[in-house]
């Protein structure tokens, strides 16, 4: 059970890490490809700043979760991870509730089995 903590741990960070470069450095081509529907086409330009201060935030989430897969320390790195999990999941509850309920299946759902798993192991 620990050894599949630690790989959903892992996929949650790669997630977000995934998430900053389309917010950061790909928000016109990949983003534009990604959000489809969810925002018109002309706007991708004009949040252009706006999307990389998200990926931003992104990025805090899985430069946490690498950290807290790094400590040797059990206990430490299990609140580590637990708060960095529970974070990615209060963040997937209000994007769903403010902006599509579909981050909540995307992002929480993998967090939440992260969560699981570890409090489990």
């Amino acid at each position: 059970m620990q050894t599949l903590s630690l790989i959903l741990v892992a996929l949650v960070a790669l997630e977000h890490i995934y998430i900053l470069w389309i917010e950061m450095f790909a928000w016109t081509s990949k983003g534009r490809e990604v959000f489809r529907g969810a925002l018109p086409d002309e706007l991708f330009e004009k949040t252009k700043g706006l999307a990389a201060n998200q990926g931003l935030y992104n990025g805090f989430l899985a430069a946490g979760l690498i950290w807290g897969l790094s400590i040797a320390d059990p206990l430490w790195a299990l609140r580590v991870q637990s708060f960095f999990l529970g974070c990615v999941l209060i963040a997937a509850t209000f994007g769903a509730l403010r902006s599509s309920p579909s981050i909540l299946l995307k992002q929480g759902l993998p967090a939440a089995l992260a969560l699981l798993s570890l409090l489990l192991s």
